[in-house]
């Protein structure tokens, strides 16, 4: 894997975190109700982003779907630690908040790596993209 696909798939591992995040950080703490509160739009983002990353990278399904599925239970997690700092027992499950964020964030990123796959291959791009 070169420089700019790491740096591209830096870039929105970040993006889909906090497209994710901002929203799901904003609900007080006693409304939240995983994985519902999980905001649909940035959740769109997420599978845009695994596609997009798909069609326009050198990087394999795999690497997008894991980076891309990360996103989602880290955006969570930063909620869990920023939480804990102001109540120590506020999030004494949060293994469980990971566990249910998880398959989300997997079944977006892996759908959206799918389609660009899909398009990849029925566009020629990614034949255009072994060539460079």
């Amino acid at each position: 894997m070169d420089s700019t696909t790491k740096k591209h798939l830096i870039i929105t591992f970040f993006l889909s975190f906090f497209t994710v995040g901002i929203p799901y950080w904003r609900i007080p703490y006693n409304t939240v109700n995983l994985p519902e509160a999980l905001p649909v739009f940035g959740l769109i983002v997420v599978g845009g982003a695994a596609m997009i990353l798909r069609l326009q990278t050198t990087a394999t399904f795999w690497q997008i779907t894991k980076v891309i599925t990360a996103s989602v239970p880290a955006a969570v997690f930063a909620r869990v630690v920023w939480d804990g700092f102001k109540d120590p027992s506020s999030h004494n499950l949060w293994p469980f908040e990971i566990a249910v964020v998880l398959p989300v964030g997997f079944a977006c990123a892996f759908t959206g790596a799918l389609a660009g796959s899909l398009i990849a291959a029925m566009t020629g791009a990614s034949e255009r993209r072994r060539k460079r």
